[in-house]
């Protein structure tokens, strides 16, 4: 198995599809950004959740939203752009998801922002503290502008 962990921000809303067999499929678009050569460079993760593992989790996630993901790598996918421009897919198979300390999401709603939101995101942390995961505060930073449809990959 190939693990990896990303942390960026939600380039969309999750979607959430069932196969023909009835099984959940939630997709998650994830931009996390690198500095190579002086020059910020965003790499597009297309994170695939199975079943219902991180439903008490997901509602939370908005666009924007800073997210940790950890999941197995899977095979990257070559397809083209509107341009008409070859590109390449990553994709990953999430095992954990977590919320992240780069940034605090901007949305109502939103662990962390507005009324009431305190405490569901605090039942949230708990759930995961007890998991044996240990969540981070909200309190650092500002998140990544929104992204446009245009600028996500798939």
């Amino acid at each position: 198995m190939n693990q990896i962990t990303i942390a960026g921000h939600l380039g969309a809303d999750p979607e959430v599809r069932f196969t023909s067999s009835g099984q959940k499929v939630t997709t998650l678009r994830v931009a996390a950004r690198a500095r190579r050569g002086g020059k910020d460079e965003t790499i597009w993760w297309k994170v695939t959740v199975w079943g219902e593992q991180f439903d008490k989790i997901i509602p939370y996630f908005k666009k924007g939203s800073p997210i940790i993901v950890v999941g197995e790598l899977n095979k990257p996918e070559i397809f083209t752009d509107r341009e008409g421009r070859p590109q390449v897919s990553m994709n990953i198979t999430a095992l954990n998801i977590m919320f992240s300390p780069f940034g605090r999401p901007d949305s109502p709603g939103a662990p962390g922002s507005g009324e009431g939101a305190s405490a569901h995101a605090h039942g949230a942390q708990t759930e995961m503290a007890h998991a044996g995961h240990e969540m981070p505060s909200h309190g650092q930073g500002k998140a990544d502008p929104a992204f446009s449809e245009d600028e996500i990959p798939f």
